[in-house]
């Protein structure tokens, strides 16, 4: 049986512990919040839906698709209000064809071989946030949650049922097995999940099943379809073309053709997955993003940044006005995107041990070979300490917030 270690964050969305790396997929201020803070709200995403004929978006460590959601999301409130006809839609109070829409294409990259099958069902607007009985150990988790639930950030219905329908395609009757298992089963969305049932049986010629079947239409007639079918005419409208890779990350770009306006790059911390973090990788990424294109991550780490720079990128960082704080590094071709620059001292902690990269000729080292060769590097540096460099600089600028 295929074990995951799910909970509620502070906006009512899903998280998940991985027990491998010991680390959170998601942070516990909310999971949907941090999409939007750290990689939507940053992006350039409404310069490309008033300038492009086609998006593209490359999702590097999709996980549960958050980031792939918040981005389908954005793209419907941007077109769309709440009426939709057959043939026309209404777009800013103006009735237009479906000339105006670009078209979409999403690439996802994981190397788990279930999560983003699960990654539609997910629940994302829990009012109440309970942990008590989580299936692993909470401890770090439960310092860090708190009894205030962020409501600011919400997915449309809509969004759910086409990110549903994007991937339903791939989807078999085992998902069951998880998604109706006892310890999992709150973490769901019932009518998305009676969803997957009506379609999945809805041939079945057995007594019991025709029976179940018509119990599911029901529910689907009354709560679902609404939103539905307003889904697929999105879809039908804007052209969504989903690729969904369960690989390496680094084999699934090597051999990608394709460049991007937006990439997302949401993998583990360097520390834990140094293999997606290396300045081979980041040079192949540069050949995948397009000359106005946009690498959003979350990291705010010097080494990140100084891989960035090393492999041709300008850098920028993001600043979050929920966190209120800086939330993540923005790597670009064309410098006019960058709306905050590094500072003094970003740069100055990139000259230290602290800036060292990670390193991968060939792209197919593992994370402990490149941690190990790291740590070679890092022994024999004649670079200044981090801490020493962060000493003498509050010393010298005792007035200046770093």
């Amino acid at each position: 049986m295929y074990e995951f270690y799910p909970y509620i964050t502070n906006d009512g969305s899903v998280g998940l512990y991985s027990p491998e790396v010991d680390d959170i997929y998601h942070s516990t201020y909310g999971a949907l919040t941090e999409a939007y803070e750290k990689f939507l709200k940053p992006s350039h995403l409404n310069y490309l839906l008033k300038n492009k004929k086609e998006i593209k978006l490359l999702d590097i460590c999709f996980g549960i698709g958050y980031n792939t959601k918040t981005f389908i999301n954005e793209i419907i409130k941007f077109y769309y209000n709440d009426t939709i006809y057959t043939d026309n839609i209404i777009c800013n109070g103006q009735i237009h064809g479906d000339n105006i829409f670009p078209k979409i294409y999403i690439h996802a990259i994981d190397s788990d071989k279930n999560l983003p099958f699960l990654s539609p069902f997910f629940i994302t607007d829990k009012n109440i946030v309970k942990n008590e009985q989580l299936l692993f150990d909470q401890e770090k988790i439960s310092k860090m949650l708190s009894s205030n639930v962020y409501n600011k950030y919400k997915l449309l219905n809509e969004t759910k049922f086409i990110f549903y329908e994007l991937i339903k395609n791939k989807l078999d009757s085992s998902i069951f097995e998880i998604i109706d298992n006892k310890k999992y089963k709150k973490y769901f969305d019932k009518n998305l999940t009676d969803l997957l049932r009506v379609e999945l049986y809805g041939k079945g010629t057995n007594t019991f099943l025709l029976t179940l079947n018509a119990f599911l239409h029901n529910i689907y007639y009354k709560y679902i379809s609404k939103s539905h079918k307003k889904a697929l005419k999105y879809l039908k409208y804007n052209n969504f073309d989903f690729k969904l890779d369960i690989n390496d990350a680094r084999s699934s770009i090597e051999k990608d053709t394709k460049t991007y306006n937006l990439i997302f790059l949401d993998a583990f911390t360097p520390t834990k997955c140094p293999c997606l973090w290396t300045l081979e990788f980041f040079k192949e990424l540069y050949k995948h993003l397009d000359n106005d294109g946009m690498i959003l991550t979350y990291s705010n780490s010097a080494q990140v940044r100084n891989t960035f720079l090393n492999a041709g990128f300008y850098v920028g960082k993001i600043y979050s006005d929920n966190y209120k704080k800086y939330s993540g590094t923005i790597a670009v071709k064309n410098k006019s995107f960058i709306k905050l620059d590094l500072s003094e001292y970003d740069l100055g902690l990139m000259k230290t041990k602290a800036g060292i990269i990670y390193r991968d000729e060939n792209l197919n080292l593992t994370n402990e070979a490149i941690i190990a060769a790291h740590n070679f590097e890092l022994n024999n540096s004649n670079l200044e300490s981090s801490s020493k460099f962060i000493k003498q600089y509050k010393k010298e600028h005792q007035n200046e917030k770093i």
